[in-house]
């Protein structure tokens, strides 16, 4: 009765925001997807795809702290969205203790790329796509130091966090940001998965399968069956 009613609620999260639990003899493996846009203290509007952080955060938590699971497989095919929102996110999967691995697909930009390298050890396909370009803002903005000096401030703690959780050189990544050769109505670079990876922002090109190899090898390195 227990394993039916676990059953159904794993169905009923599949259903409402794209999670779901993996379970074979290699392990139990929780797979978080992160979709569209990332919402973040507004509400976006209905007819965008989003991940919501507030959502996103506690069942983290929760994963950290559960017995079933023993590895967590991020998927990610986001635009961007709230800069600190997705920053969140990104620190609380890179203090988990438990194995993770993100996959790269579609794309994963703007905010996406922190929560990309977030995880122990980070994939891309091929065919996805990473946007890299400067902290923007909505609304008015007051033409006055202390304006600039935040931005300034939120664009090195999103530096600081990807050098820190990658291999890519810092004055290399400030250099993708700021190139004005690549996007038409912006500055900044687009990488492919391969691009991604030679500069070292991506541990290697893979898939589902290889993400879910790495989780297995780590939950067979702690004495899990």
């Amino acid at each position: 009765m227990e394993r039916e009613n676990e059953n159904k609620a794993d169905a009923g999260a599949m259903i409402k925001d794209g999670s779901a639990i993996l379970e074979n003899s290699g392990g139990s493996f929780f797979c978080l997807s992160i979709i569209g846009q990332i919402e973040g203290h507004y509400v976006l509007d209905n007819a965008q795809k989003a991940t919501k952080y507030d959502h996103v955060i506690p069942t983290l938590v929760a994963l950290e702290e559960s017995e079933r699971v023993d590895g967590i497989i991020i998927l990610i095919n986001t635009l961007g969205g709230d800069v600190e929102a997705g920053l969140a996110m990104a620190e609380v999967i890179a203090s988990l203790t438990k194995p993770t691995a993100s996959i790269v697909l579609g794309g994963g930009h703007s905010i996406g790329v922190p929560l990309a390298v977030s995880a122990d050890r980070s994939f891309i396909v091929p065919s996805a796509t990473m946007t890299i370009h400067p902290v923007r803002t909505n609304g008015t903005v007051l033409g006055v130091p202390q304006a600039f000096d935040y931005l300034e401030k939120m664009q090195n703690r999103i530096i600081d966090f990807i050098v820190n959780h990658s291999s890519v050189e810092e004055e290399h990544f400030r250099e993708l940001i700021n190139r004005t050769d690549t996007l038409v109505n912006d500055i900044g670079s687009i990488l492919d998965g391969y691009e991604a990876t030679a500069c070292g922002l991506i541990d290697e090109i893979g898939g589902v399968k290889d993400a879910l190899a790495y989780l297995k090898s780590r939950v067979g390195k702690s004495g899990k069956s």
